[in-house]
């Protein structure tokens, strides 16, 4: 297994896959010979200044890429060409129709595509997932979502990628708040058991973005953003998502139908009651019920665990194994991108827009 870019993110891959029995890491790629030595001898693996040499050498059955978002595709399109796995760090890429042609090149070359969402796998979202799967929500009515961080003008740097159109594609929407999207989504489909695989669970939005923390010549990007959703089976979302709210507190998700309300505050499971209650409901509270003692990124993007991150490469690598595509694949992790892209457009065009499928 090989890391393709090695930043702050690639520190956290390679921690969580030390805790993968069948994971080895042999090498990882970037320009910088100083970050490249250090990350090598760190996590005692080869060091590339380039992809392709390292692809080549080393022959890996895996590549990781966590580049800068707007170049994945030209890394999955190098490891596709060698018949390599893919697994991506969100978002896929920074379009819609670059992703496409990830998944096509993926699909045309028969190697799994990957993706990592990390929320997905937390144990709290699971829960509430597995709650809305079973219907006990009821006639779903809201997937409300709140994410008021915060980031310095440093993070957002002239010598930083985050906050450059070209490479973050986006600002709180697309770098911070996809998580949060994804699990809305994700959460929302739950109740949704016929609809198709490739089809998204929201149908429309409606959004509005402005730069209001950050001076206008430091990014080029959203650092706040108010969104309206629609969702197929005529439930309304929103989301706030914003690096604009000094000093950062943690996101707070709900979701709620006629039957029953859960809402997550950071990882906390703050309500989690029903019209009809089961036995394994106060140990569900219980087990979750109590305050994390990370932020969750808030105010600092490295501020996490690596725990979810082990979950999702876990994830990928059984299904690996067992040669069946994982659940999170390239169709499954464009969804939030695709509900993102939508936004833009309705924030300039200032009227709703449309999803179609993936």
């Amino acid at each position: 297994m090989v890391i393709i870019g090695i930043g702050a993110i690639a520190e956290l891959i390679a921690i969580s896959l030390r805790e993968i029995p069948q994971a080895k890491l042999v090498a990882g790629s970037c320009r910088t010979e100083a970050k490249g030595k250090k990350f090598a001898e760190q996590f005692s693996c080869a060091w590339y200044a380039q992809t392709e040499a390292m692809l080549d050498n080393e022959k890996p059955d895996v590549a990781i890429v966590a580049t800068p978002s707007g170049t994945h595709l030209e890394s999955v399109l190098q490891c596709a060409a060698r018949k390599i796995h893919v697994v991506c760090e969100k978002p896929l890429d920074v379009t819609p129709a670059r992703v496409r042609q990830m998944i096509d090149a993926t699909t045309r070359a028969g190697v799994l595509l990957g993706a990592i969402f990390p929320q997905r796998f937390n144990p709290v979202n699971v829960a509430v997932r597995e709650a809305a799967a079973a219907g006990r929500f009821g006639n779903l009515s809201v997937v409300h979502a709140s994410v008021p961080w915060w980031r310095d003008d440093g993070y957002y740097g002239p010598n930083r990628w985050q906050g450059k159109a070209a490479l973050d594609g986006g600002g709180a929407l697309m770098n911070q708040a996809i998580h949060t999207v994804d699990i809305m989504q994700w959460l929302a489909a739950a109740t949704m058991p016929n609809l198709p695989a490739d089809e998204n669970p929201v149908a429309e939005v409606f959004a509005v973005t402005a730069k209001r923390g950050h001076d206008e010549k430091l990014i080029e990007v959203e650092d706040t953003a108010s969104v309206i959703l629609k969702f197929r089976n005529g439930a309304v979302g929103q989301l706030l998502a914003a690096t604009s709210m000094y000093p950062g507190v943690p996101r707070r998700l709900q979701i709620s139908g006629r039957d029953g309300f859960a809402e997550i505050f950071e990882d906390q499971l703050t309500t989690f009651q029903f019209r009809h209650e089961n036995e394994s409901d106060a140990v569900t509270r219980e087990r979750f019920g109590k305050a994390t003692s990370h932020g969750g990124g808030a105010s600092s993007p490295m501020a996490m665990s690596h725990e979810n991150h082990r979950r999702n490469l876990s994830h990928f690598f059984a299904a690996l194994a067992e040669n069946r595509e994982p659940a999170l694949n390239g169709v499954e992790a464009a969804k939030a991108l695709i509900i993102i892209d939508a936004c833009y457009e309705s924030a300039r065009t200032n009227s709703p827009v449309r999803i179609g499928a993936t």
